[in-house]
């Protein structure tokens, strides 16, 4: 096998080590890619809440404090944990394409693949990754507000109105804000409502420092913080009916998109029995059809078949292993389900995790496709909406094609594991890296009784198509050269941007005591317990 490719900046340091500890205790705990989103969830929790109500609560307010990766503008999808019956129940929120799309309007090109993150031929003006023609219908509120619905304990109005608060106060500007901002500069500038949202005078907010006399750079939301009150007020139905709902198809339709009201009216995220995956003496729950969770069993059957035993601790066998049933995954994938080979675009998802004092879970993965989604930002409702279409092969023919009134295939992998004692509820973001990453995160806690903060710190391959793979480059030099003996290989490293390994969270119950832990490189996560809050 030729020697492995380096992904490794010259300028950053081999030394470095970054760590972050698990939130612990007896009470609950929320686990978002935000600071403030997750505090937002703990204080629900503290007040008694079900896991179900600060999970609403923590996603309303990530999706204003995250906007580029999520918010009332996506889709997502939920399962919940009942602590006194052990039922786990899905909810599904995938998205769907608008009923009057064209498929002939997505004409290829004769251009390469300029970065789509799927690695899909390339569509003339780019239309199914940026613009209205790349948008189907939200139903992340939805899909929160049917989850409220069966186990919410607190009013739901109290749960958005942090979110309000948020939106009205507007997203704090930091480097890693600034950094996301600038990732998705040129379209950001064509779009008059993302220029105004996300800009100063056209371009990236500036990034105060320690003796700057200029405040922290605040970008407000006044036309999402409306919308926001609105829901809060009369539900998340104002969405998909009556005159909110006809202000959002307008506005798609009116720069050129499908979506339609009927669209919207048509929005209602389905419960779905849970597809149960066995491994060892642990159940792995995902959803079952259209998202990562099919994957993720044939991996899992697949590793069973390759090793009867776990090693004592993670070696060279090990990762093997994982490699070859990760790889196993992707082909059953590849040929049955219609998905292609991932580039390296930016992903736009965001993934949270709860457990409640009672041990009540939730694992909820929401996104709005790729940063920033359509990288349009609605004039009448203020919201930045989705790129769905971009799940969608552009080529005729295929079982994943664009079409019309049709169901998107997404790589999202909300799980819950039970068994060995403890139980798990887990996801992560980064597109196609979301599956990997949850496989060995689970894998590694059922093979070596790993509790999270020990699972979240080791070193971890992304096998996020057949080939190549990145291995981490902390990983013992032995393992490494025994992976690159038998595969093609990126030797990579965890970091802040772009994420190599996914930004994975997850909370675990084990005898009566919680923790939460999130990725320790990722520098806005954080796990936070409601005795902090």
């Amino acid at each position: 096998m030729p020697k492995p490719t380096s992904a490794l900046s010259p300028n950053i340091s081999r030394r470095r080590t970054v760590t972050k500890p698990s939130a612990r205790g007896k009470g609950g705990i929320v686990v978002t890619q935000n600071r403030m989103a997750s505090g937002a969830g703990a204080r629900v929790l503290k007040a008694g809440g079900h896991a179900v109500d600060a999970a609403v609560a923590a996603s309303f307010a990530i999706g204003v404090v995250e906007p580029w990766m999520n918010g009332i503008g996506g889709v997502g999808a939920m399962l919940v944990y009942e602590a006194k019956t052990g039922k786990i129940r899905a909810f599904d929120g995938g998205g769907r394409s608008p009923k009057s799309l064209k498929p002939s309007d997505f004409e290829l090109t004769d251009q390469a693949d300029a970065g789509n993150m799927f690695g899909w031929p390339m569509v003339k003006g780019n239309i199914n990754t940026v613009g209205p023609k790349a948008v189907i219908a939200p139903t992340q509120p939805a899909l929160l507000a049917l989850a409220h619905k069966h186990y919410g304990t607190k009013r739901w109005r109290d749960l958005v109105t942090p979110a309000v608060k948020m939106a009205e106060e507007g997203l704090a500007v930091d480097w890693h804000t600034a950094v996301n901002i600038t990732a998705a500069l040129k379209d950001l500038q064509r779009d008059p409502g993302a220029r105004e949202r996300f800009l100063m005078n056209g371009l990236p907010p500036y990034v105060a420092v320690p003796m700057d006399p200029r405040p922290m750079v605040r970008l407000p939301s006044p036309a999402l913080a409306k919308t926001l009150k609105a829901i809060a007020a009369d539900g998340a139905g104002v969405l998909y009916k009556g005159a909110l709902a006809k202000s959002i198809a307008d506005d798609v339709r009116g720069m050129g998109g499908y979506l339609s009201e009927d669209d919207l009216a048509a929005v209602a995220p389905p419960e779905r029995e849970p597809l149960k995956i066995s491994y060892s003496d642990r159940t792995i729950h995902v959803l079952p059809e259209l998202n990562g969770g099919p994957t993720l069993a044939v991996a899992f059957r697949e590793l069973q078949k390759l090793r009867k035993k776990p090693e004592a601790k993670p070696n060279a066998k090990t990762f093997l292993a994982y490699v070859a049933a990760m790889q196993a995954g992707w082909k059953h994938r590849f040929k049955v389900m219609g998905d292609a080979g991932e580039k390296t675009a930016p992903t736009s998802t965001t993934h949270i995790s709860v457990i409640d004092r009672h041990g009540n879970m939730v694992t909820l993965t929401q996104t709005l496709l790729t940063l920033f989604g359509s990288r349009v930002v609605l004039p009448q409702s203020g919201i930045l909406m989705n790129n769905g279409i971009n799940w969608f092969d552009p080529t005729p023919g295929g079982p994943n094609s664009i079409a019309p009134d049709a169901r998107a295939l997404a790589n999202y992998v909300p799980a819950i594991m039970t068994g060995g004692g403890a139980t798990i509820a887990i996801g992560g973001c980064g597109g196609r890296k979301i599956m990997p990453a949850v496989f060995q995160l689970l894998a590694m806690s059922a093979d070596f009784g790993f509790d999270l903060e020990e699972a979240f710190h080791q070193p971890r391959v992304d096998i996020s198509n057949v080939a190549p793979i990145v291995i981490d480059r902390r990983l013992p030099q032995g393992v490494i050269d025994a992976l690159t003996e038998v595969h093609k290989s990126v030797i990579g490293e965890p970091m802040e941007y772009p994420s190599n390994f996914t930004i994975a969270g997850a909370v675990r119950r084990e005898r009566g005591r919680n923790e939460g832990a999130t990725e320790p490189y990722h520098p806005w996560s954080e796990a936070v317990s409601e005795d902090e809050v």
